[in-house]
């Protein structure tokens, strides 16, 4: 272990940056920023240069909260890259107990690095209670620890930490705090992590040594774990991701729901979440299920279709509020 880091405080995290080989975003999640503007103008840069559901919402959304969702994106960047992109299992809970202390740092109005300074201002701004963001980084600490997962259950209590605090850190910047809302996006939010997982098992397997596809329905159905580390599919295979794709559609029909209680200013974004994980859901059923042989992914034609569809949900709302003024 580096000594240096033993303190497990920013300066400490910083040093032990340097002396690692680790993405841009791990570096700045330790280093001083000049001030807010700053700050904000890497959340913006961070934001637009991933292609995803959330760093394609924050650009279609009301003016006024595109910033908050670019420093929530950072945030939420940051911590993933802390846990998945450092080799080291016990460096990466290092720098993740790092950027915790920096989390609890920033409610306490001590931010010094850009991603909190920058979301300093989104938390006041909105309200936002500290727990979504801890229960983030707890749930990437646990990636560090658990690599299975027995049951379907266990994988939803994680998926509770490590995907539906995002939902509900959206729906905090878009002004609503009830249970109801919440549990809706809950919904969708795990059905978005399970379609990643179903997608991704030959990755996840390979770089990372992970299977989610839950111990009880591998067993069910035949697969074995060596099965899946030799990327051999199967009939028995075919029938296990189907499953699992069925049940998680099942849980992006139930969160449907939310879309009628939000404000059609924010609902083609919100809506995009859904649309993309389906997406992936069918690229895995036009594949046959396989998603061992290769990984189901969305061409970049059906990635701007799914833009492009939020983005005339978003020009319908704003003609519509006019017609009403």
């Amino acid at each position: 272990m580096d000594h240096a880091f033993i303190s497990n405080d920013a300066a400490a995290a910083a040093y032990a940056v340097r002396q690692s080989m680790v993405p841009a975003t791990v570096r700045a999640a330790f280093q001083p920023v000049a001030g807010s503007e700053a700050a904000e103008a890497y959340t913006r840069q961070l934001t637009h240069t991933h292609y995803e559901n959330f760093s394609a919402v924050s650009i279609l959304l009301p003016r006024h909260l595109r910033q908050d969702f670019c420093n929530v994106y950072a945030f939420c960047r940051t911590a993933d890259d802390l846990a998945d992109e450092v080799s080291d299992r016990d460096k990466a809970s290092q720098f993740l107990a790092a950027f915790k202390a920096q989390t609890r740092a920033c409610y306490a109005g001590t931010s010094t690095t850009a991603v909190f300074v920058a979301l300093t201002a989104t938390i006041k701004r909105h309200d936002i209670p500290i727990e979504p963001f801890l229960d983030l980084i707890d749930a990437f600490e646990q990636d560090q620890r658990v690599d299975r997962y027995d049951t379907f259950e266990d994988l939803v209590a994680y998926c509770n930490r490590s995907a539906n605090p995002v939902g509900r850190l959206v729906l905090y910047m878009c002004g609503y705090r009830d249970e109801r809302r919440q549990s809706l996006s809950d919904r969708t939010c795990t059905a978005l992590q399970l379609a990643n997982f179903w997608q991704d098992v030959r990755r996840d397997m390979a770089d990372r040594s992970r299977i989610y596809l839950p111990r009880e329905s591998r067993e069910q159905f035949g697969v074995s774990e060596e099965q899946i580390r030799e990327g051999r599919f199967d009939e028995k295979y075919r029938r296990l991701v189907e499953f699992e794709v069925e049940r998680t559609e099942a849980l992006f029909k139930e969160g449907e729901g939310l879309l009628s209680m939000i404000d059609g200013s924010v609902r083609p974004q919100i809506a995009l979440f859904g649309k993309g994980g389906r997406a992936v859901l069918e690229a895995i059923r036009r594949q046959g299920y396989d998603t061992l042989s290769r990984r189901p992914v969305l061409s970049r034609w059906q990635k701007g279709r799914l833009v492009m569809s939020a983005l005339g949900g978003c020009l319908a709302a704003r003609l519509t509020g006019k017609a009403r003024a």
